[in-house]
């Protein structure tokens, strides 16, 4: 495993998180992208590292990044981050109401 990717859940995650940089610190958005990036990198090295979600969705981690968590799956070709989201979030709900939407 040499690689990760993102889900569109993921994405639109992350364009959240870069607008709110925008509106309040480039520089801060800039520390953020960097470590969100070395973050995704230790997790291809050390892919159980992070905490289990399992009671919210089979196989799910997550790792804390500055007041957000990176929740990813462990797949065997790659990690899939699948969504990247405030820590004060109510993460069972989040899953939840995605469910109920599709």
């Amino acid at each position: 495993m040499n690689k990760y990717s993102l889900s569109q859940a993921a994405i639109r995650d992350l364009d959240e998180i870069s607008s709110y940089f925008a509106n309040v610190s480039i520089e801060a958005g800039d520390r953020f992208v960097q470590r969100f990036a070395e973050k995704c990198r230790n997790l291809i090295k050390f892919p159980k590292m992070g905490r289990s979600y399992a009671e919210i969705m089979p196989n799910l981690r997550g790792v804390p990044l500055d007041g957000y968590i990176i929740l990813y799956q462990v797949t065997e070709m790659e990690i899939e981050i699948v969504r990247v989201i405030s820590g004060y979030r109510n993460l069972e709900s989040l899953f939840f109401d995605e469910e109920e939407s599709l």
